[in-house]
């Protein structure tokens, strides 16, 4: 297992922390239809699930990203917002392609090809996760796409619109990451679930894993 020491971060990271405070800011000027979601009064859960992400992150992948949302800032850009449009691509397509898709950035073929084969590796990984850790799988998000309803989005859905966001450096870099996880036999769901345990409290997975309900 690939667990949080093998990681090239530390939970003191202030490049990582500095990330997911750009990211909380933006989250903080995105308009939801039906108005402000609880979410974004809730810092503690959005601190310690985007930093459980970006902690497995190299460092030139954190900083591309960092100055990704510098960039969006820059040109009156909204990197949180896009992610969640790109969802609705799924979850709502009809208002997706009437009101969303042309604002946003179009891909070309073969950065969403790129993109898919991205997802079908990490939709692989929290698959397998969830089978050898089934009470703290329950609690995540729905796996696939074709599960998606009107409110609830599906892991595959959440990361199709992540990567979506990313400049072509910073996702050359993200693909790299995935690439070298997959080749040392890595799971990156599992890296990231062990960073947010432990951000919880716990002392780890298998600790994590005996305290939820059966």
């Amino acid at each position: 297992m690939s667990g949080v020491s093998g990681s090239v971060n530390g939970v003191d990271s202030p490049l990582a922390h500095a990330v997911v405070a750009h990211e909380w800011a933006q989250f903080q000027r995105t308009q939801n239809e039906g108005g402000r979601a609880s979410c974004q009064d809730d810092w503690r859960t959005f601190r310690e699930m985007r930093l459980a992400q970006v902690l497995t992150w190299p460092e030139a992948l954190q900083r591309s990203y960092a100055d990704d949302l510098d960039d969006a800032d820059a040109v009156g850009r909204n990197l949180v917002t896009e992610k969640y449009a790109r969802m609705m691509a799924s979850t709502s397509p009809a208002r997706y392609a009437r009101d969303l898709a042309p604002h946003l950035p179009v891909l070309s073929e073969a950065r969403r090809a790129t993109q898919e084969a991205v997802i079908a590796v990490q939709v692989r990984w929290a698959a397998e996760f969830r089978e050898r850790y089934p009470l703290l799988g329950a609690g995540m998000r729905l796996l696939r796409t074709s599960q998606d309803t009107r409110t609830d989005t599906s892991f595959e859905t959440y990361l199709r619109g992540e990567l979506g966001t990313y400049s072509a450096r910073t996702f050359a870099l993200y693909r790299a990451m995935v690439d070298g996880e997959r080749a040392s036999g890595g799971n990156l769901t599992e890296r990231t679930v062990e960073w947010t345990v432990r951000l919880a409290g716990f002392d780890g997975l298998a600790d994590a894993e005996a305290a939820q309900p059966a």
